[in-house]
């Protein structure tokens, strides 16, 4: 089914007030779920909102607090989530980092005390109207074997990166740190088919194609896969988020993780506070005029775009694929599947809120 952007922003917008967000709050956490479904990154937008509410109704998020500076000195802060929504943690930390970075040049924030923040390309993708470079990273639920290992150490803690251009669109990184994230098994599982080799293995190391493999003791592959695919370098990735996002900041980490399952339990001797997030945003003209790098970063843009295909696809920069989702589903609607309206109309039904019509 398909649902226009307005009718899904209305009907989230009101879960969240449902459960403690002021106006403020349920708009910007809103805004910042339903970008994943816009580009395209389903497994990350308005699936997960059930997903929220139930860690409120166990007490393990409070929509309606705020977040705050603990620590902080001309370029960088520390920052408390108060443990909020990690929607809205994000963009107040985010924020912060490109106010130091109009000081001073660059910014940087860690963050403690907080939970799932949706999509980091979101986070990142605030520097660029301000001609800088975004930088955001979260650790996640330790869903993730490192490489010859069978336990669960670290998430699929993804990197994102914005980098504005003059003429043509920004550059957009945003990828996890695993060769696929646990949102993708979640969709997966809803349409009863197996995982590609190289995303999985079971509970004894051995690779599995299982899209429930996690609930049966398994674990998520590092980048790479297995280590003649350069799994151990996915792994390193994954370590460096976990590093600035949590040891700076003083959240927990590796398997101290809090899981974003609500039925899920917490760890015990947990060392830190709640999830950890960083960002970073570098003003272009701290470096060199912005004018001249966006239009070297035009033509750098431009000669990959062009590049000769090797199979008769054209090479394609990152950001691009989310930007032709975004134009589309605003124009024409997001689709969601049967499974998933069939959770959010039960929602709907739990806090007495309309659920909208779909348009096809």
């Amino acid at each position: 089914m398909i649902y226009t952007y307005q009718s899904l922003f209305e009907f989230c917008r009101n879960i969240f007030l449902a459960v403690g967000c002021n106006n403020t709050q349920a708009e910007s956490a809103t805004k910042v779920l339903l970008s994943a479904d816009l580009r395209g990154i389903d497994s990350h937008g308005i699936a997960r909102l059930q997903g929220y509410v139930r860690l409120w109704e166990v007490k393990r998020v409070f929509p309606g607090n705020e977040p705050c500076v603990i620590y902080e000195t001309p370029s960088t802060a520390v920052v408390d989530g108060s443990s909020a929504l990690g929607l809205n943690v994000a963009p107040y930390a985010m924020k912060i980092a490109i106010q130091k970075a109009i000081q001073v040049g660059t910014g940087w924030v860690s963050v403690q005390n907080s939970s799932h923040f949706g999509i980091a390309g979101y986070h990142a993708m605030l520097a660029l109207p301000e001609d800088m470079i975004g930088i955001a990273m979260t650790n996640a639920s330790p869903l993730v074997a490192p490489t010859f290992s069978k336990e669960r150490l670290l998430g699929t803690n993804p990197i994102a990166m914005a980098i504005p251009a003059g003429e043509e669109p920004a550059f957009v990184a945003d990828f996890a740190t695993t060769t696929a994230s646990n949102g993708k098994l979640e969709l997966l599982q809803r349409k009863g088919e197996n995982t590609p080799e190289g995303w999985l293995q079971d509970k004894h190391g051995i690779s599995s194609t299982d899209a429930h493999e996690l609930k049966k003791g398994g674990a998520l592959l590092p980048l790479g896969g297995h280590r003649e695919g350069g799994s151990h370098k996915g792994y390193m990735l994954g370590s460096m988020v976990d590093i600035l996002s949590a040891l700076l900041s003083g959240a927990n980490y590796g398997p101290w993780v809090p899981p974003f399952p609500a039925y899920v339990p917490v760890p015990d001797n947990l060392p830190g506070k709640g999830i950890g997030h960083f960002f970073g945003a570098m003003r272009i003209d701290a470096f060199r005029p912005a004018s001249d790098f966006k239009t070297h970063m035009d033509a750098w843009i431009r000669r990959f775009r062009s590049s000769e295909s090797a199979n008769g696809q054209q090479v394609v920069i990152p950001g691009d694929p989310e930007r032709i989702y975004e134009n589309e589903r605003m124009k024409n609607g997001i689709p969601i599947d049967n499974e998933l309206v069939k959770t959010l109309e039960a929602l709907a039904h739990q806090f007495s809120v309309s659920f909208p019509e779909p348009i096809s």
